[in-house]
């Protein structure tokens, strides 16, 4: 008993999407598997946790969200723990550690995980195990996989330092030495593999069928993967069982969406529906105008907004027939735990509403996009008779598969439907998928658009997103196609003289918003946002020209707003209210660029992106920041945009002020700390 009770360790995760309650869950699993008992939590759950009376060590697993912002379930803890009343040695006898989350291609990378970490260090915790930042640019499991792995023998030092109960450190010790000592080895002629994974013929293993062809693919690996000997991830505890029962009534289920958001949802009617880009531009730019009038709803300039939206509705035909459901679609699914399952905290999931039809849980409840993870495949190797198929997802989820992983699954951004196809011979029941598949995220959007200015009604604006499937055919963005499906009626000039069409959508507010302009209007600032990065900040504009119109007793700012598109007869977004905004003085500087247009003949060497605008400026920007205290606002495309402005900022103040690009940086840091360098950015 005393060996159990000085073995436990806290366990709190901090999700947005599930990635982080996923490694927190494997955790979990291991930690049973090697004699430690973690009482894992949502960080959100303060009622099943008391940090301030905690004794044992604590773990906790953190993503990052927005614009480096902790997830909305951490947001309520991030807030009790920056409380300035708090005592230097609150914490003080605490030792944790932490693993990040993160997506290296936002500027405040893992800053969830290190505004947590950084706080608690205030505060007098100690680590008794390093912070781990996991990129997701690169592949989480770079780093989170060692970093799990070298936290057993943290943990054992640690019940070894408190001297609690050596005999239970020893094993723990022994239990941690190998990191692989709950893997499966797969070995060629290896006659007794773990799990009955793979059959015996004739007393020989046939791991591989022969091959053909010499490049691997998804489905097809080649010499050495082929013929290596692999180290496989333990299979994940199943722990829900299905039953179906026709359904009496043909009612669509949708009536139960509110079941599945985490705030109050609007369904609310597309009033206005316009492309902003001609036909043949790169991209096709919608533009859709909310009716809020009949609702709560509220919203600044600036704040984003989520949309609900299902999964395509072929995708979920093609999936059904798959799985072998097309003739159950509308049976209803009751869900249970099973009875002895290993799984810890095993739970049905919150976000399936009761007796859920199968096609309401594949349309409205389940990722079905989502990257399978390799748990999910190792878990689809029981679920295949084929000898061929069971060894590649084998590879694909072990050590030594890790490039093929990266390759054929991650970079190609494969999905569940495209295992599928690849491994018609695996059929996994729906109880899986549920598993294993996290939950349908509603999709964020920036207003464009001022409730002041537009009483009643709310736009924005998006790309309409189209990319090649890992077969090479069309997919359109889940939410983005789904809308402008929905709004084609509206599009289309021949059906304005029929009856009136305006399609309804659900939206809910976003628990964080920062994005907002000074109070002080008489304070200038930048705008800096390209493509349809310029959506928050036409409800900016709107905003203060409303203002402006309504108190002309009050000072107001500069405003500068640095835009860039492709073509100005293609893709100019909001050309002509930019330009009423600059003839009526709200929008004193218009900076435009575009990269595709070639050069007008007196100007040879035209600006072709913001940040070629942002130079020529250099002067007036570093004036409006650092003498004028102004607020500079980026929007766009993270990936690059964001990191080639953060860049001429640097150039910037390098050249106008003087110093080393560690000065320059050091501005821009406090700059963001003082939050007038904010930034609404995705990837």
């Amino acid at each position: 008993m005393c060996c159990e009770t000085n073995r436990r360790f806290l366990l709190l995760y901090a999700s947005q999407k599930g990635q982080a309650k996923a490694i927190a869950e494997e955790i979990c699993q291991q930690a049973k598997e090697r004699g430690f008992k973690a009482d894992i939590h949502c960080i959100s759950e303060a009622d099943k946790y008391n940090l301030n009376s905690e004794k044992d060590p604590v773990v906790i697993i953190t993503s990052t969200t927005g614009d480096g912002e902790p997830p909305d379930t951490a947001v309520k803890f991030v807030k009790e723990i920056n409380d300035k009343t708090l005592p230097l040695n609150h914490f003080s006898h605490l030792r944790y550690g932490l693993l990040g989350l993160g997506d290296s291609e936002y500027t405040f990378f893992c800053n969830g995980g290190k505004l947590i970490d950084k706080r608690f260090q205030e505060l007098g915790a100690q680590h008794f195990y390093e912070t781990g930042l996991a990129d997701d640019a690169v592949g989480l499991e770079l780093v989170a996989d060692p970093w799990i792995a070298g936290l057993w023998a943290a943990l054992s030092q640690e019940c070894v330092s408190r001297k609690e109960d050596p005999c239970c450190c020893d094993k723990t010790a022994s239990l941690g030495s190998s990191i692989d000592c709950k893997i499966e080895q797969l070995k060629l002629g290896d006659l007794t593999v773990k799990n009955g994974v793979l059959s015996k013929n004739g007393g020989k293993v046939n791991l591989v069928p022969p091959i053909q062809e010499s490049q691997p693919s998804l489905s097809r690996s080649v010499p050495p993967l082929s013929q290596s000997a692999l180290s496989v991830p333990a299979l994940p505890p199943e722990y829900l069982e299905v039953e179906f029962q026709e359904s009496c009534s043909q009612e669509s289920s949708p009536v139960s969406l509110p079941l599945i958001s985490e705030s109050p949802l609007f369904q609310v009617p597309v009033s206005r529906a316009v492309q902003l880009t001609r036909h043949d531009a790169v991209k096709t730019t919608l533009l859709l105008e909310l009716d809020i009038s009949e609702t709560t709803f509220n919203y600044r300039p600036g704040d984003a907004f989520n949309v609900i939206c299902p999964n395509d509705a072929c995708e979920v035909d093609e999936l059904l027939h798959f799985l072998g459901l097309s003739e159950k679609k509308e049976h209803l699914v009751c869900l249970r735990v099973k009875p002895g399952t290993k799984k810890k905290g095993a739970d049905v999931p919150w976000y399936i509403p009761g007796k859920s039809s199968v096609n309401f849980i594949l349309t409205w409840c389940l990722e079905i996009r989502a990257l399978p993870k390799k748990a999910f495949l190792r878990s689809l190797v029981e679920y295949t008779a084929d000898v061929g198929t069971k060894r590649r997802l084998q590879e694909l989820c072990s050590k030594q598969g890790a490039a093929d992983y990266n390759t054929f699954v991650r970079d190609t951004g494969a999905c569940l439907l495209d295992l599928l196809g690849a491994f018609p011979a695996c059929r996994p029941p729906l109880s899986l998928l549920i598993e294993h598949l996290p939950k349908l995220q509603a999709r964020p959007y920036s207003a464009a658009s001022s409730s002041l200015f537009q009483p009643g009604k709310m736009s924005f604006i998006f790309n309409v997103l189209e990319f090649p499937s890992h077969l090479g055919e069309r997919r359109r963005g889940v939410c983005t196609g789904w809308l402008a499906g929905q709004v084609a009626p509206l599009l289309q000039p021949s059906m304005k003289s029929q009856k009136p069409f305006s399609p309804k959508i659900s939206i809910s507010s976003r628990l964080v918003n920062a994005f907002h302009l000074p109070d002080d209007p008489s304070v200038p600032f930048l705008m800096v946002g390209p493509g349809t990065g310029i959506a928050p900040f036409v409800g900016f504009l709107q905003h203060r020209e409303k203002l402006q119109e309504d108190h002309k007793e009050w000072t107001f700012g500069e405003t500068w707003l640095f835009y860039g598109c492709r073509s100005k007869a293609k893709d100019y977004l909001f050309q002509g209210e930019l330009q009423r905004f600059v003839e009526n003085g709200t929008l004193t500087h218009l900076k435009v660029s575009f990269s595709r247009d070639p050069p007008a003949t007196a100007q040879p060497v035209a600006p072709k992106y913001v940040q070629d605008h942002l130079r020529l400026c250099s002067k007036d920007v570093t004036r409006i920041l650092l003498e004028q205290r102004g607020y500079l606002y980026v929007c766009g495309d993270a990936k690059n945009m964001a990191k080639d402005v953060n860049d001429t900022l640097v150039d910037i103040l390098i050249a106008e002020r003087g110093g080393d690009k560690l000065g320059a940086l050091k501005t821009l840091a406090t700059l963001r700390d003082e939050k007038r360098y904010r930034q609404d950015i995705w990837a």
